[in-house]
């Protein structure tokens, strides 16, 4: 027998083999040390990471929160580009905003601000989910249907307002020559002042109903089919269907939808320009263009930016709202 076979039942008997004072005083030393070792290297990467964004941060902050205190910061001033050395002085900031409570054509163009975006969203949020539950399925017919009702959303805005003009001008328009070879002749819709706010929301509703029905049949791929087989098979036609299990899983993403189209209303500038240019005398004239007539037509550039500033309040308002009122029906829908 080897000798160191002899000797093993002996190193056993000895119990668990037990460090060395110095391996003892050792591994502690080693955690603090591969502590710090992590703590250095996160903080490295931290920096790292911050001096890769920074200078992204930095072109950020230029091109949005810049113009946005310049914003303020003219908004607080008088200043006007027919003499801007005398007019951009702090002595009234608040002055431009007490104007704003008695200027009565500024009070009108926020009501019809109200009216051009309520009724557009709406009726955006209608027809997108009508033709969304209309057109979800799998059929090569359906698909270039799709293709073809999402064209409007994707030309310029400018585009829209001209074939849109084209549209509601009597003398070029094919829909008034129809009309009139079928006996019922039709005034111009935008230079009557009873439809003229009417016309543009027709012509918002037909650019923007896509990006609705688009966000809806996304959604509807995502509707288990199981809850609405059970329904079936318990008896519930397709309105309930719709109602009680498909409506539910489409909730978040109309609100969703309907925050982003109330934000864009805001900025419904091209068709408003092109088409009335604010008229039938202020029928039509929205709170923009009423900043824009303002600044660029009047040359009041601080009264014009307080416009800009108040509406810029009321977007943010408005989107906490209607995300409060999303996770509200998200939360009620979990439970």
């Amino acid at each position: 027998m080897p000798p160191t076979a002899s000797l093993a039942p002996q190193a056993l008997d000895t119990g668990p083999a037990r460090p060395l004072p110095s391996q003892a005083r050792g591994k502690p030393a080693a955690a603090a040390a591969s502590r710090n070792w992590q703590r250095n290297w996160q903080r490295e990467s931290a920096r790292a990471y911050g001096l890769g964004l920074a200078p992204a941060l930095v072109v950020l902050a230029a091109i949005t929160l810049l113009p946005l205190v310049t914003l303020v910061v003219v908004s607080l001033t008088p200043l006007s580009l027919t003499d801007p050395a005398a007019t951009f002085h702090f002595e009234q900031p608040a002055g431009n905003y007490a104007q704003l409570l008695q200027d009565q054509r500024f009070v009108d163009s926020l009501w019809v601000q109200a009216k051009l975006s309520s009724v557009s969203v709406l009726l955006q949020l209608l027809v997108g989910l009508g033709l969304a539950l209309l057109l979800h399925s799998s059929s090569r017919v359906v698909a270039g249907l799709r293709t073809f009702f999402l064209i409007p959303m994707v030309l310029p805005p400018i585009v829209v307002a001209l074939v849109w003009k084209i549209i509601y001008t009597p003398d070029i328009s094919p829909m008034h020559a129809l009309l009139e070879q079928w006996g019922w002749p039709l005034r111009s819709l935008i230079a009557n002042p009873d439809t003229a706010l009417w016309a543009i929301v027709a012509a918002d509703v037909w650019q923007w109903f896509p990006f609705t029905m688009l966000m809806v049949l996304a959604q509807l791929q995502m509707v288990p089919r199981d809850p609405v087989d059970a329904a079936r098979i318990d008896g519930a036609n397709r309105w309930q269907v719709f109602v009680y299990i498909v409506l539910p899983y489409l909730q978040r993403t109309l609100v969703v939808c309907a925050l982003f189209r109330l934000i864009d209303s805001f900025k419904a500038f091209p068709l408003l320009y092109v088409l009335t240019n604010g008229g039938p005398g202020t029928v039509t004239e929205v709170t923009n263009f009423y900043g824009f007539i303002q600044a660029f037509n009047f040359s009041y550039w601080g009264y014009g930016s307080a416009i800009a500033v108040v509406m810029l309040a009321i977007i943010f308002v408005l989107s906490a709202l209607v995300s409060r009122l999303g996770r509200a029906k998200g939360d009620a829908h979990a439970r």
